[in-house]
């Protein structure tokens, strides 16, 4: 049974019995304004969540403070009341322009917040890689197996394939101006040393940030949406440890091995390009390019690669972590790992070609 008693401000509404259907009540909204409701109950025998659920859809225009409780059954009433923590009050956007000086101000308190964020997980990288030499990191070896086969031997076609290209247009734009001097010999020197120094590393690192990057933005992401990152900081695992040290350790152990295959396959694209279309003997190549190979080069260029593995896997295991808990979100960190990626691996060029030539390498 439910009884409404309306005494001036204050609406008493009385319940008792069984409560399973809220449609007794008939409380027009407007009647609602500035009143104090008040909930008693007395021997009530059974209720339910809809009930519960109704009442509230009826009274959360109200404010919380003009609602009390009597009497009620301990569990209505819990829910009741938490119901009522949250603003049941509609909301209304009360944002304002800012002017241009505010504007910039919070842009640049974002971005130094987001490189403070950066540096703490770059620190946080290097404490797990610390407690790994100290054979204190908690990881299983299964998921460093199963990371370095993804993006180690499953990528090598779409590596092969690529510098293969990049040699082949390496050789026909350096044959078209060198063609003019009679000197098209010079065409394997010309890709041996731009694949060794830093097209192959360059060329691999856009593929795998594009490839992995966006793979470990997306796996991590996921498991953020799923709770799974929480479930793990629960049982006192590190997200570091258990995520990202085996993402990156596989990174740094599959980069130089597949820059050693993108130089190679660069210079055999390179040789198709001279022997069957500039009448290139095959032994003049194969003996200007081994001429042209310098140990010095190839190192330069796994150093790159190396490098660039370390950045594609900050940026993707860094924005998969710091993912939102939906579905747009795991699409917006997987598309920040690969431009973030690629941005830095061209920045960090910059850098190491800048103390290479500072150092006369």
């Amino acid at each position: 049974m439910i009884d409404i008693t309306i005494k001036g401000d204050k609406i008493t509404i009385f319940m008792e019995g069984v409560l399973d259907d809220i449609k007794r009540i008939n409380l027009p909204a407007q009647d609602l304004k500035g009143k104090k409701i008040h909930l008693l109950a007395d021997q009530i025998d059974s209720w339910n969540t809809p009930f519960v659920a109704e009442l509230y859809g009826i009274l959360k225009n109200t404010p919380k403070e003009n609602i009390t409780f009597e009497s009620l059954p301990n569990g209505m009433e819990r829910l009741l009341k938490l119901a009522f923590q949250t603003g049941n009050t509609p909301h209304t956007n009360t944002n304002k322009r800012l002017g241009f000086l505010e504007r910039v101000g919070e842009k640049g308190i974002i971005f130094c917040r987001s490189v403070k964020k950066g540096c703490i997980f770059i620190h946080q990288c290097l404490i797990s890689w610390k407690r790994q030499l100290m054979g204190k990191a908690v990881y299983r070896s299964k998921d460093f197996w199963l990371v370095l086969a993804d993006c180690g031997p499953k990528a090598i076609l779409i590596v092969a394939l690529i510098s293969f290209m990049v040699g082949l247009i390496l050789a026909f734009v350096g044959a078209l101006q060198l063609k003019t001097f009679g000197a098209q010999i010079y065409v394997a020197s010309l890709v041996t040393i731009g694949m060794t120094r830093i097209m192959g590393a360059i060329m691999t690192g856009i593929i795998m940030a594009g490839r992995t990057g966006a793979s470990y933005a997306a796996s991590i992401g996921t498991m953020q949406v799923n709770e799974e990152l929480d479930a793990l900081q629960t049982m006192g695992i590190s997200k570091t440890d258990f995520l990202v040290l085996p993402r990156m350790n596989a990174l740094l152990l599959s980069m130089p091995i597949l820059i050693l295959l993108s130089d190679i396959m660069g210079i055999l694209g390179g040789c198709f390009v001279c022997v069957l279309f500039w009448d290139i003997p095959l032994a003049e190549y194969v003996k200007y390019a081994i001429n042209s190979f310098d140990m010095t080069n190839f190192l330069v260029g796994v150093f790159h690669g190396m490098v660039f593995g370390l950045v594609i896997a900050f940026c993707g295991c860094y924005f998969g972590v710091n993912c939102g808990r939906n579905a747009d979100s795991v699409g917006t960190a997987t598309t920040k790992a690969v431009v973030y990626g690629i941005v830095w691996m061209i920045v960090m060029t910059g850098l190491i070609t800048l103390a290479c030539e500072m150092v006369g390498i």
